[in-house]
């Protein structure tokens, strides 16, 4: 880290981030004396309740604080690589908690808590002072200072303003390299060790690969069924309506013309099921238009009105761009069947490597990614390439859905001049 990343904040902000640090250091200390108390609790078997319980709670104010300090670092939040809770007895989850080396760090953590409060309270209190002292000097703050001191001529008064802009400026000249030692100290801290993210990383892979395997199969047995149901039952028919036609087209050859007549409008409908069919596997507008013309045509034929910005230099690979035009047409889906909602937009753009696309809805919120919903079937269709998505849905709206996937763009393309419909 060459320079604070703190520094791209303004002094408001910096400040403000500082006393939400300061907070989440005094919960740490206040957390401190029930992780202890539930360790030697541990001794007995009624001790693994309370390390459940403390586990769980400072797995929370670590992630707070990793969420916080993600606003002041260029890559964003720090990474948690915790081992997931199994379900079962205490003992299970208990053991779990207390093997795990994400629970040790974030022990180290949680015992750094008076060295944190004494690095960021330094800069925070000169400030404090200098303001307090600056309010009293212009009479906003009592007639004594601290209840010690109580001037008693204007000039006595005004004599304050100097010593108070002299500490307002140290500690505005301190803030920033104390809240960089800060932000250095507890990165180092709460960031999992390569093994843990390498652990972690392998265990997320396992899983998206199961995931993957288990949406493969299910559309297999999909298209398994869409051409049983569908186009074989009808060319079955075709062949049948062909093979009477054929036994009696000399005796009878105005019945023979009316069966190839419905002979002919089977191959019509077995024609229209598997071009549907073949737009169900990757729509043939993906691969002539790319993304950017993909999603204006999916706009187009839905009922609501949505408005489409897509801003790409080029195209992702041909798996990425299936999976972000599907995921988008299951959040149209679920737009239209649960949030009533009115507008809609969508936004694409790329950036550090990462194709992100937001889509957006003004209905009545509330959008649940409970197993078995559409919006765990996208983040399944997300994991296979290591994608995530991050929803806002306040009950009331509206509703916002995130998705990064990680890819690069081919070379740049023509692309339609139209960016929003």
């Amino acid at each position: 880290m060459a320079t604070a990343p703190h520094h791209r904040a303004g002094r408001l902000t910096t400040l403000a981030y500082l006393f939400l640090l300061l907070s989440q250091n005094i919960a740490a200390l206040l957390l401190l004396p029930l992780v202890l108390a539930s360790a030697i609790l541990t001794l007995f078997w009624i001790g693994l309740p309370f390390v459940i319980l403390t586990g769980t709670l400072l797995r929370t104010l670590a992630d707070s604080q990793r969420r916080t300090l993600g606003h002041l670092l260029p890559k964003g939040p720090i990474p948690s690589a915790y081992r997931p809770i199994p379900p079962g007895g205490l003992t299970r989850r208990g053991t779990t908690i207390i093997t795990d080396p994400g629970t040790w760090k974030d022990l180290l953590w949680l015992i750094a808590g008076t060295a944190n409060i004494t690095l960021i309270a330094i800069p925070g209190a000169l400030i404090g002072h200098a303001l307090y002292q600056l309010l009293f000097a212009l009479g906003l703050a009592g007639n004594a200072l601290y209840n010690t001191y109580a001037p008693t001529t204007l000039t006595d008064q005004l004599i304050l303003l100097a010593p108070s802009a002299l500490l307002l400026t140290l500690g505005l000249v301190l803030l920033p390299p104390a809240l960089d030692i800060y932000i250095r100290f507890n990165r180092l801290l709460l960031a999992p060790s390569e093994k843990a993210r390498l652990t972690a990383r392998v265990a997320h892979l396992a899983t998206s690969r199961a995931n993957t395997i288990d949406t493969q199969a299910s559309e297999i047995r999909r298209i398994e069924r869409d051409l049983h149901d569908g186009a074989q039952a009808r060319l079955v028919a075709l062949g049948m309506h062909l093979g009477m036609a054929e036994q009696i087209v000399e005796q009878d050859p105005h019945t023979a013309r009316t069966m190839l007549t419905e002979a002919r409008e089977t191959t019509r409908h077995a024609l229209t099921e598997l071009r549907d069919l073949v737009r169900g596997i990757h729509p043939p507008v993906l691969v002539e238009r790319g993304l950017h013309g993909a999603v204006h045509a999916l706009a187009l034929t839905h009922h609501l009105p949505i408005t489409v910005t897509i801003d790409l230099d080029g195209r992702p690979a041909d798996p990425v761009e299936s999976a972000a035009y599907f995921a988008i047409a299951e959040l149209l889906t679920n737009t239209a069947k649960h949030a009533h909602a009115t507008q809609a937009w969508i936004h694409i753009n790329h950036g550090r490597n990462r194709l992100v696309i937001t889509v957006t809805d003004n209905g009545t919120g509330g959008a649940d990614p409970a197993p078995g919903s559409g919006l765990a079937g996208i983040r399944r269709r997300l994991d296979a390439f290591d994608g995530t998505m991050n929803i806002t849905s306040p009950p009331g709206g509206p509703t916002i859905v995130t998705l990064e996937i990680p890819c690069a763009l081919s070379s740049p393309k023509t692309l339609p001049s139209s960016a929003t419909d």
